[in-house]
């Protein structure tokens, strides 16, 4: 048992990965190489000099003298300290289709300045630098630090790593060259664009103390609900005046309290299907995914509701339920790490557990539905008595990448599948919704809410 349990822990990821620890550069040995056009100056300098004494030509020895003597001169100002290299990011929150800051840092702590310095960085897919990963070319000063520009367009969530960069110096009128000095990579945050999502309908079990959705129970809250007599405990600012002096005595107005929620959204990582074109292309099943989520997760703590996030997987990553803004940013900090996890074996289902999940959440579960085990483990939800509500993240176009004569048919029988799949689900009281930006989930939630305040058959 005790092995079981440590191969399990072995897999879980935490919610939220620590912070970007700064790319400090990393820099070369003091090894300074002499480059071709010292080999070619030697080598004339030579040749002119053996030519006139050999011929007897004082001339050629004349000519020589000023290719020896600059050749001399230049050795003479090599540099004792290698350059510094280092990668930065502007501070801010970067988004999908918007602009991103970043730099190359390239210092000359010597007291010989560079003639010039070939910078190079390399660069992600999914940012589109302006520059690209083409060199460039910068002179440093003696004990200068110059700052080259990075300015790009974020194409795609996640973390995206800009860099490494490498630099060479060149000094003595191009004589000597330094080694390459390499800098570590800085990951670029880059969050999700938010879909445009409202939901109107209520909860179907507001569990908590206070909150925006409206309770059964009386209390202090926005919803009237009655007026009622003066008694023991009312407040004064509650007091109906109008009523009061018709009756000749005090009346209050009675309210119900409002409640709040707990939100939980499950994202299905068993599959990935459809191709990623960015923030102007198509979205593959983990964009929707992801992008669903931050809308999702934005309304509701947005409204003052507990969200919650679980991975379906192999690494059964979660986040713990929380409100606020504070909730938020680290909601968009666990979605930039979601990624497809395929897996042969079946998927960590304790998170899944009393202890973890409430009864009284309200379940959003992002699924493509590819996986068979997906379907199941809605089955058992809805069989547990939990509220579930599965949203179609599959692309419309979705198709199989590989292409044979059998390629259609296999694909038609597999839809079809699926469609029969989705209707079984739906018999067995699980709502799947395609997702659609804002209105997806307002008449399943009615259908839930209407369903959880229904009265419950009792035997006797």
């Amino acid at each position: 048992m005790n092995t079981v349990l440590g191969a399990m822990n072995t897999v879980l990821r935490p919610a939220v990965p620590a912070a970007d620890e700064p790319a400090h550069e990393q820099p070369a040995g003091a090894d300074w190489a002499p480059t071709r056009a010292l080999g070619r100056a030697v080598l004339l300098t030579g040749l002119l000099l053996v030519a006139g004494v050999l011929l007897g030509r004082v001339d050629l020895v004349v000519l020589a003298t000023p290719f020896a003597l600059g050749t001399a001169f230049g050795l003479s100002r090599r540099p004792a300290e290698a350059p510094r290299l280092e990668v930065s990011v502007a501070d801010g929150s970067f988004v999908e289709g918007g602009e991103i800051q970043g730099g190359v840092v390239v210092g000359n702590p010597d007291t010989v300045g560079y003639d010039l310095a070939v910078v190079r960085t390399l660069t992600p897919t999914w940012l589109r630098i302006e520059r690209g990963d083409r060199p460039f070319v910068v002179t440093v000063p003696a004990g200068a630090v110059i700052d080259v520009e990075l300015r790009g367009t974020a194409l795609r969530w996640g973390r995206h790593p800009l860099g490494p960069a490498a630099v060479r110096a060149f000094v003595g009128d191009g004589l000597l060259a330094s080694q390459p000095a390499v800098s570590g990579a800085r990951n670029v945050r880059v969050y999700p664009v938010t879909e445009p999502f409202h939901a109107d309908e209520a909860m179907p079990r507001a569990a908590g103390l206070v909150g925006g959705h409206r309770s059964r129970r009386p209390g202090e809250g926005g919803e009237l609900a009655g007026v009622r007599i003066f008694g023991p405990g009312d407040r004064l600012r509650r007091i109906d005046w109008r009523v009061s002096l018709r009756a000749r005595q005090l009346h209050v107005a009675a309210t119900l309290s409002d409640r709040d929620a707990e939100v939980v959204l499950l994202l299905d990582v068993l599959a990935e299907a459809g191709r990623s074109g960015g923030i102007d292309g198509t979205a593959s099943v983990l964009d929707t995914t992801v992008r669903a989520a931050a809308a999702i997760g934005e309304h509701y703590l947005h409204r003052g509701d507990r969200v919650s996030l679980l991975e379906y997987g192999p690494a059964a990553r979660r986040l713990r339920p929380a409100t606020g803004r504070r909730q938020y940013l680290t909601l968009l900090e666990w979605l930039l790490d979601v990624r497809a996890e395929p897996s042969p074996d079946e998927p960590y289902d304790d998170v899944f557990g009393p202890h973890l999940l409430s009864s009284d959440a309200l379940v959003v579960v992002l699924t493509p539905l590819v996986d068979e085990r997906s379907a199941a483990m809605l089955a058992r939800m809805v069989r547990s008595g939990r509220f579930v509500v599965a949203v179609d993240t599959l692309p419309t176009g979705a198709a199989p990448a590989m292409r044979s004569v059998w390629t259609d048919v296999a694909y038609r029988l597999w839809r079809l599948d699926r469609q029969n799949t989705i209707g079984q689900l739906r018999e067995h009281g699980v709502p799947v919704v395609r997702w659609a930006g804002a209105g997806s989930l307002d008449l399943v939630l009615r259908d839930v809410a209407r369903l959880a305040s229904a009265p419950k058959a009792v035997l006797r």
